[in-house]
């Protein structure tokens, strides 16, 4: 009886959660798939490879490996070329505007050379050289690695979005992404905690303590564009999956807060 309750509780997808050294959760869906989820950062620390033994394990066992981007190809970048705009000064408040050029100085950069830039390209080039600055680098993010195991492996590798696709929803954003830059200007201290908390959870060996609300660095409006409306149509892209064993590596803040994708595909076995 116990066992039989148990294959029950896994086909409904009500297990409750495994303990991993790292971010992640398992999912069962209809129709025989099984994912497990992993809260990747994109970029990472030099301790933060190799990636844990169980990971590892769980990608030579998988029929594919899902993520966000295949970021391990050769795309064109987001930050070369584009849209010329109107001088950063005009589109920022005076206030806004002299704590970007603090920031700047801050990070070493020159805000002269991208002051004509879209609003969102600023964001993630400021966003970017503060990661730097923290010690993270491109190669050891987690989708970066699993993306060079998986192929080194010959698993398949499956794109929620690809860079093409999340490139399109960066220039839709409202005002060329205003939004994003001034986001990310209030909540500059704020972002470089959380990469430092997320990175802990790779290193700790203790993600069983993560809290269950963490720190909003975006708008109530770009949270729903960036983070619930993607979780939305990543659930339909893995709800349509045929069956099989799979690993998913989307960025760890979509794993928690409202509309977090594990929910949202909870949502879909109720």
């Amino acid at each position: 009886m116990g066992q039989w309750l148990h294959r029950i509780k896994n086909f409904l997808g009500l297990l409750p959660p495994r303990a991993y050294t790292y971010p992640a959760v398992d999912m069962t869906l209809s129709g025989g798939r099984q994912l497990h989820l992993v809260g990747s950062i994109h970029m990472g620390t030099s301790n933060m490879s190799p990636l844990p033994p169980y990971l590892m394990t769980q990608l030579r066992q998988a029929d594919a490996l899902i993520v966000e981007a295949d970021i391990s190809s050769h795309t064109p970048s987001p930050f070369g070329g584009g849209e010329v705009c109107q001088p950063l000064e005009q589109r920022l408040s005076q206030q806004e505007f002299h704590c970007l050029q603090a920031l700047c100085q801050e990070i070493g950069a020159d805000a002269t050379t991208f002051a004509t830039l879209p609003a969102w390209q600023v964001a993630l080039m400021m966003q970017a050289q503060q990661a730097q600055l923290l010690g993270l680098r491109a190669e050891y993010g987690i989708d970066y690695q699993l993306l060079q195991s998986a192929k080194a492996q010959q698993i398949t590798v499956i794109e929620l979005e690809g860079a093409a696709e999340q490139l399109a929803m960066l220039e839709q954003l409202p005002q060329g992404g205003l939004g994003l830059l001034q986001d990310t200007l209030e909540h500059w201290r704020t972002n470089a905690r959380l990469l430092q908390t997320m990175v802990s959870w790779w290193l700790d060996s203790k993600p069983n303590a993560l809290p269950e609300a963490l720190p909003s660095t975006f708008s109530a409006e770009l949270y729903d564009l960036l983070m619930h409306c993607r979780n939305r149509h990543w659930q339909q892209k893995l709800q349509a999956l045929p069956a099989g064993n799979y690993v998913v590596a989307v960025g760890a803040l979509h794993l928690y807060g409202d509309g977090n994708l594990p929910a949202l595909l909870q949502e879909g076995l109720a």
